[in-house]
């Protein structure tokens, strides 16, 4: 079951959901909607390994905007800060966003019950496009859990993205064992 704006609402006042900032004008029906912050990242080396801490090179969008270009996996970061408590958060992109040809996930478009932190996007583009801070880029959506929790993700001992940015996050894939 999805949220509607409402339990959203009832969630953000018992603390459920943390939405920092939070602007009301920014829920929408049965979703949220988040914005580009202002840092932009890219892998420093072309070819990427996953068994090893592939470095990124942070940078500031300019006001005048930035063009993306196709062909480069470009690392954004949403400039709310999240928490979820009692819910499984999806997000997604703005079909405006999608109509550009921008697409803000790769695959990891769900969050655990307990992320606490802002939304490393994984941004890619289908043609050159201009992008700028704090653009609407998507939309939270929020799924009831059934059932207990057991170990929240901000509580788990090998959670690998728990410490708070406000910068894009690189792939930590290299802490598994494989």
């Amino acid at each position: 079951m999805i949220l509607s704006d409402k339990k959203i609402l009832e969630a953000i006042e018992s603390g459920e959901i943390v939405i920092e900032p939070f602007r009301k004008e920014c829920l929408g029906t049965n979703s949220y909607d988040v914005h580009l912050g202002k840092w932009l990242a890219v892998y420093k080396d072309p070819v990427l390994d996953a068994r090893k801490h592939n470095l990124i090179e942070h940078f500031e969008i300019p006001e005048e905007g930035i063009v993306l270009k196709p062909g480069t996996l470009y690392l954004g970061v949403t400039e709310e800060y999240t928490e979820t408590f009692n819910a499984v958060p999806f997000l997604e992109g703005k079909s405006s966003v999608g109509r550009l040809g921008i697409d803000i996930h790769a695959t990891a478009g769900k969050g655990d019950v307990g992320f606490c932190n802002t939304w490393t996007l994984e941004i890619s583009c289908t043609q050159p496009v201009r992008v700028y801070r704090e653009m609407p880029i998507g939309q939270l959506i929020y799924f009831m859990v059934e059932g207990e929790i057991d170990r929240l993700y901000n509580k788990k001992g090998d959670a690998k993205y728990t410490t708070r940015t406000d910068r894009p996050v690189e792939s930590m894939m290299w802490k598994n064992k494989f």
